[in-house]
């Protein structure tokens, strides 16, 4: 008997509770099978699962379930990256430790996912902030501080001084913390480094072995590293060296001004020794804006030091100017400005009436650097280049680069723009940086076998800069070597460490002589399929592929690189209600009339905005799976959009995948009985089921099955476009209430028909797992959808038997019948006449010409009487 709709919540609730009791998820090693990793970039315990991670985590549960039943031994963990700022933040905010505060967290987003029916094992969870996790940061960091990969050295460093700890560029938005919006400071301190440099060259080597991965994110890792060959010339300033790397040896006849970042130590010095309340204030601005400072529409800004450098291939004297487009990062934090030949440098000349000098010249029309209108940035001939005047620029390059290594002016060079990676941080709700101060024996390594070096309790916020300078019996340590009184680290580590090697923990969670056991890390890694955000598409993956060539070569684990393809989803967006006077406004402060309920004015629709608090368009998952269920939330994230595409939220979205479940729901009801009561008749008909089809009818049950399950097996497997493989399953169940049997007699069309609604309940289990049980339980079948094997298509079958002919009469479309492919010409005319359209048009005129594509069309030209 039909439902107003389907008990979803009944049906979720029992098939979780049985998966979770059977441990269905559970794997294990299996040297007889291949193995399958699934993995989803793990989340952090913010205490609320979102849509972005329903839709992640759908996608690669889908996936994972689509593999199992294709044969494979399916590792697909989950867990928590548990340690950073927001805990400790919420620790002073709500004075609860953020220990507490951290596994409340977990539980509460644990029973989400659980809800939603994914199919992790469970056994296999880490949790970063938990001692038998955090100790083997601290192993591996050891062992990169024995090959010289850890070191120490003084830094400038961008500072939260309410945060108390250290932000990397990336963080300070407008000369704030990222996360607070305090005004960051900058810092000289001594800060732990791991030097990811030594493997720059490998690094990008390995880009070209991962095919799998977007070519947009290869490209971002490329730029980050940046490696380029140049010349690294020895310009002078106050009778020292100042190198200067540049890519373009061919122009520095030209240059005309140097330029230098605000954080240049130079620029320092030059403040100390010639004070300038001006230029202090213009520097002091450009740091606090050095998040922006990369921005291509950021404005060219610039001042002159009052120094100049010397060009040691012309003795020229340049002005040094302090400007806001260099960073220490790139080079040796400062550049030769040739305005000629450079746009950036051209703008900022121009600025500032600075002199243009051409010196690579245009053959076909003479350039005047008093009339440019821009740089000329092609090739051409070099003039007034000293050396290599009238060569051809690209031919200069090789000779002047020769001639400035003769003449000891500097030499070839590689440059990296990656920089070794900074970990220090000042807080404390990380992992603790396992070395000790000693004043007789300086820096003193933890002994392995004294790992973990464990996060104490007894800390006080706000006290101190560092919490964990506030615990006594944490600082005060005892020297390894020498046995007398030491000092703790008190920085903590970056929490990208946590997030470097997970992946390889999950391959032997339990293990507590090593990180990870090679055995268990040759079976499982690598990841096949690893899925996540863009906006980790540098230092995350970076860092990740860094530790995992490191922990190779310390002869962990047999694999290069991680991560064999990459999946990075797009952005869930909603439609977001917009009020001049009050901002963005919650639904129900929008009146019928689509004005803001506060101050009447008409609010502005059609914003499409990336979820978030503070646009009030944030969606939350359990209110969707109360009123809907978990599969509709599944379905409608897999349908409205192919995962690497942005996601727009729809409520009307919501409700047609919720219409589309009960459809099919009521669908099964009325069958369910007849498939209970005829199992072996079923299988033995789809087991011969070729020979068998001898009616058009059956042929087109037979086709449309097979046609199914080939789609949406492709679409899963080689292109992850779920949408068009649930469109695909749709068409089907269109198909089948079309196509539904009179009788339920022992017909060799009721028999295809319903072992066509067993192959639908089979191909939709990945995408609705709980709905797709409960029908496969009700139709008398017993265990899960999970353990049985995806149905295997016949491509004659799954061949398009039936075809739709177009029927025009000069040219115009006037019909459309079906007929059998590759019918023959005659055949298809004589069809075409038949339609009545045709026929009443026929009678107008005289078919002076017929024109028949096969399987296509119809044309037939008419004159009129």
């Amino acid at each position: 008997m039909a439902r107003e709709h389907y008990p979803f919540k009944t049906i979720e609730e029992k098939w979780q509770k049985a998966w979770e009791r059977g441990k269905l998820f559970r794997v294990a090693r299996d040297d007889s099978r291949e193995k399958f990793y699934c993995l989803e970039m793990f989340p952090y315990p913010s205490g609320r699962i979102h849509i972005g991670h329903v839709r992640v985590y759908t996608i690669g549960d889908v996936l994972a379930r689509f593999k199992r039943m294709k044969g494979y031994n399916i590792l697909h963990p989950i867990g928590w990256d548990s340690f950073g700022l927001p805990a400790e933040n919420a620790a002073i905010e709500r004075d609860v430790h953020p220990a507490k505060w951290t596994a409340s967290n977990i539980h509460n987003m644990k029973e989400q996912l659980r809800r939603m029916g994914y199919s992790y094992d469970w056994e296999r969870e880490v949790a970063t902030y938990m001692p038998e996790y955090y100790r083997w940061n601290q192993w591996i960091f050891l062992k990169m501080y024995e090959k010289g990969l850890a070191y120490k050295r003084e830094a400038e460093v961008n500072y939260c001084p309410r945060c108390s700890t250290v932000l990397a560029n990336e963080q300070v938005e407008d000369g704030a913390c990222w996360r607070c919006g305090t005004e960051v400071v900058h810092k000289s301190l001594s800060q732990w480094f791991l030097r990811i440099t030594d493997y720059s060259d490998e690094l990008l080597d390995g880009l070209e072995t991962l095919p799998g991965w977007p070519e947009r994110v290869k490209s971002m890792q490329r730029n980050w590293i940046g490696k380029s060959r140049g010349v690294l010339i020895n310009f002078t300033l106050d009778g020292e060296d100042f190198p200067i790397f540049t890519t373009r040896p061919d122009t520095v006849y030209g240059v005309t001004f140097m330029a230098i970042a605000p954080e240049h130590p130079v620029v320092a010095r030059i403040l100390e020794n010639h004070p300038d309340p001006a230029l202090s204030r213009f520097v002091a601005r450009l740091k606090k804006e050095s998040g922006r400072r990369e921005e291509e529409n950021y404005e060219k800004e610039g001042m002159f030091t009052g120094r100049f450098v010397i060009n040691p291939l012309n003795g020229e004297q340049v002005p040094l100017h302090v400007v806001n487009f260099v960073l220490m990062e790139y080079g040796t934090g400062a550049i030769m400005a040739v305005p000629a030949h450079d746009q950036r440098d051209f703008e900022f000349a121009r600025k500032y009436d600075l002199p243009v000098r051409v010196v690579i010249q245009n053959p076909e029309e003479t350039l005047d650097g008093t009339s440019m209108t821009e740089a000329y940035v092609e090739d051409g001939v070099n003039v007034d280049s000293g050396p290599i005047s009238g060569l051809r620029n690209r031919d200069g390059i090789e000779k002047i680069a020769d001639y400035i290594e003769k003449k000891a002016l500097g030499t070839r060079t590689l440059h990296y723009r990656l920089k070794d990676w900074l970990i220090s941080r000042q807080r404390y709700w990380g992992t603790p940086i396992p070395v000790v101060y000693c004043e007789k024996c300086g820096i003193v390594p933890v002994p392995l076998e004294d790992l973990p070096v464990i996060l104490p309790e007894d800390i006080e916020f706000g006290k101190e800069d560092n919490p964990l300078k506030t615990s006594d019996g944490f600082l005060h340590a005892v020297c390894p070597k020498c046995g007398g009184a030491a000092l703790r680290e008190t920085d903590t580590m970056d929490t990208f460490i946590d997030s470097s090697w997970y992946f390889e923990r999950y391959c032997s969670p339990g293990t507590d002589t090593l990180p990870f056991l090679k055995e268990d890390s040759d079976y499982w890694m690598n990841v096949d399929q690893y899925i996540g955000g863009i906006e980790h598409a540098i230092l995350h993956l970076l860092y990740a592929r860094f530790f995992t060539k490191f922990l190779r070569d310390m002869g962990l684990t047999s694999v290069d690189e991680p991560f064999q393809r990459l999946l990075t989803q797009g952005m869930v967006t909603k439609e977001t209600a917009y009020c001049e006077e009050h901002g963005y406004l919650f639904p129900e402060e929008v009146d019928e009339n689509k004005c803001c309920t506060k101050c009447g004015k008409k609010a502005e629709f059609g914003r499409i905005e990336k979820m978030s608090k503070s646009k009030k368009n944030v969606i939350d998952p359990d209110d969707i799976v109360k009123r809907y269920g978990a599969d509709t939330v599944r379905l409608f994230i897999l349908f409205a959009s192919p995962p690497e595409k942005d996601l727009e939220w729809s409520d009307a979205g919501v409700e047609g995948a919720f219409r589309f479940l009960n459809r099919v729901y009521r669908l099964f009801e009325k069958w369910v009985g007849t498939i209970k009561s005829r199992h072996d008749e079923i299988d033995a008909y789809w087991r011969d089921e070729a020979r068998a089809a001898v009616k058009q009818r059956e042929k087109e049950l037979l086709h449309m099955t097979h046609r199914t399950i080939r789609k949406v097996s492709e679409d899963i497997e080689t292109r992850f476009h779920f949408n068009t493989a649930i469109a695909a399953v749709m068409e089907l169940v269109n198909y089948l209430y079309a196509a539904e049997p009179e009788s339920v007699e022992g017909e060799h069309e009721l028999l295809a028909y319903l072992g066509s609604l067993k192959t639908l309940i089979v191909i939709l289990s990945p995408f609705v797992p709980h709905l797709a049980d409960e029908l496969w339980s009700r139709a008398g079948y017993a265990g899960c959808l999970l353990e049985e094997p995806w149905p295997v298509f016949d491509e004659d079958l799954a061949k398009q038997d039936i075809v739709t002919i177009v029927v025009q009469v000069n040219g115009k479309l006037r019909a459309r019948f079906e007929a059998e492919r590759d019918s023959d010409d005659e055949t298809l005319l004589d069809r075409a006449l038949e339609e009545e359209k045709i026929k009443r048009l026929a009678q107008t005129g005289e078919i002076v010409k017929t024109i028949v594509v096969k399987n296509k069309l119809v044309n037939i030209v008419l004159r009129p009487s």
